[in-house]
């Protein structure tokens, strides 16, 4: 393998690029929010995933454990709050801000559990 380097102050860091670009198309907003965490806080275990090509993987897996526990969360604290679909006939803008309310709460756990694990 063929290297070329950069020189950063006094040190030569590789130039390392993506072999898989046209995967990163599927990251969504999980994966980009957990490669920023792992670039600003865990670089060591980001440039083993570059070195290794398995950051596009990994960003796409967590995505979609993200999304899926997401799914999972909103259902089951609108059940918990009583938030039904009688309420969104009734009452949409109140339904709207709860649901909102519900989300937010649901993505915190999900960047505490997941994204800056």
């Amino acid at each position: 393998m063929n290297l070329e380097y950069a020189k950063k102050g006094n040190y030569y860091i590789p130039n390392i690029e993506l072999l898989h670009k046209s995967k990163k198309a599927n990251i969504g907003k999980y994966g980009r929010a957990r490669e920023r965490f792992l670039k600003e806080h865990r670089k060591s275990l980001y440039y083993h995933l570059i070195m290794k090509e398995e950051l596009v993987e990994h960003l796409i897996q967590v995505d979609n454990e993200a999304h899926d526990y997401l799914e999972r969360l909103i259902p089951q604290f609108a059940k918990q709050e009583n938030i039904t679909e009688e309420l969104k006939s009734t009452n949409q803008m109140e339904w709207v801000g709860r649901i909102n309310n519900i989300k937010n709460r649901a993505e915190e756990i999900i960047y505490n559990e997941i994204i800056y694990k």
